[in-house]
């Protein structure tokens, strides 16, 4: 209950310092942020991207200079330590690049933050390592729970995720901790779906799509996460840091003049996807630059998570593949199409095919009878992702 509490103070933390660094950069005060973005003078798009580079990259050089390392989570779930101030300060950093609009995600902030304080109460209370680990696992998926209000899926990623245990005990306390921080963040977070859309229908069209798209968007997704690999593997080091970051998030700005919906941790691509809002080559384009400016992002050195862009490429992907698949059999709404696309590409590039499941059923608050095609997509998608990922492994071509 303690852990659960915390997380969800540190969810509520994580969003009002993203709101507040997304007003001030952009001067609106109602709305989302892709409003806000539209309803702002283009020049802050430069801006406030240029500022986050100079930002995140002499924080982050200088943190990598002179602070204690920031261990991951599943390291300090497996029972490394993470230190405190390294850990606040490498939070916020990532909170406030993407409140100014770099393509990146924000849950990792809160994972980090729930873990970390999962850890400090375990240490105190003088744990066991069993117990130790359940409950860092727990604070992280809590954290996720929390700034998302997805209490469900943050519990679902603890399991699945962080601690591969279904034990009675994992169960308990994962659901626990992750419903108590969601209670806690509502506070601020808002108690709706995180993408607004009407519900869809389940036809006979999109099950045979379902089938035929999955293993693709499996493939498409593992050439994803395998470019996130190499694009963290390239970042540059020491003073370069500084210098690549500012560099590259003013590019990226400069683009977003063109494509704001480029901007930030990818909701606002995601919706407009979502909502069919553009038209089929606009959403095609901005797949591929979306994918860029991510791989970009990661790349220059930033730091933060993948879940909001691979929704959203998946999104963009869905409704570009049903756009034309509806010419050969019409009847379904595109948005069918997106929300299962969605759903294929997040477990792909989660390796999780559950919680991506339930991550974007909670996500758009969507009927159960959904759940169909998008379990027979997720089901194709994740096989060939790992078929592809053994290959690579084992150094089978």
């Amino acid at each position: 209950m303690l852990v659960g509490v915390g997380s969800g103070v540190a969810g509520i933390a994580v969003t009002l310092l993203l709101r507040v660094t997304q007003h001030l950069a952009f001067g609106y005060s109602d709305g989302t942020f892709l409003e806000g973005v539209l309803g702002a003078e283009p020049w802050r798009r430069v801006v406030a991207l240029a500022a986050a580079g100079v930002i995140g990259g002499v924080g982050w050089w200088a943190l990598r200079r002179w602070g204690r390392a920031v261990v991951p989570v599943a390291d300090v779930v497996d029972g490394a330590r993470m230190p405190g101030f390294s850990a606040l300060l490498h939070a916020a950093l990532q909170i406030v690049i993407v409140g100014l609009g770099a393509s990146i995600g924000r849950e990792l902030a809160p994972r980090e933050l729930g873990a970390l304080f999962g850890s400090w109460l375990s240490d105190r209370a003088g744990l066991s390592a069993r117990d130790r680990r359940m409950l860092v696992a727990a604070g992280a998926g809590a954290g996720l729970a929390a700034v998302y209000n997805v209490p469900l899926g943050g519990a679902i990623f603890t399991l699945e995720v962080l601690l591969l245990d279904l034990s009675i005990t994992a169960v308990i306390v994962a659901l626990a901790t992750s419903a108590v921080a969601t209670l806690v963040a509502r506070i601020v977070v808002p108690n709706e779906p995180l993408y607004a859309l009407p519900s869809l229908p389940v036809t006979p069209s999109l099950i045979v799509w379902a089938c035929l798209a999955g293993p693709v968007l499996g493939l498409a997704g593992a050439g994803f996460v395998r470019a996130v690999e190499l694009a963290r593997d390239h970042r540059p080091t020491g003073w370069r840091l500084a210098v690549v970051m500012p560099l590259v998030f003013t590019g990226i700005g400069a683009v977003a003049l063109a494509f704001p919906q480029l901007l930030g941790n990818g909701r606002a691509l995601g919706q407009v996807a979502f909502d069919v809002a553009l038209p089929t080559a606009t959403i095609a384009l901005l797949l591929v630059l979306k994918a860029v400016v991510a791989l970009a992002t990661i790349g220059s050195g930033a730091s933060g998570g993948t879940l909001t862009p691979s929704l959203a490429i998946g999104a963009a992907l869905g409704m570009v593949g049903g756009a034309v698949w509806s010419h050969v059999w019409p009847g379904t709404p595109v948005g069918s199409f997106v929300l299962v696309a969605a759903a294929a590409f997040l477990a792909a590039s989660l390796r999780a095919p559950i919680t991506a499941l339930v991550l974007v059923f909670e996500f758009t608050d969507q009927q159960p009878g959904m759940l169909v095609p998008a379990m027979i997509a997720v089901a194709g998608s994740i096989a060939v992702a790992r078929l592809l990922e053994r290959r690579r492994v084992t150094g089978v071509d």
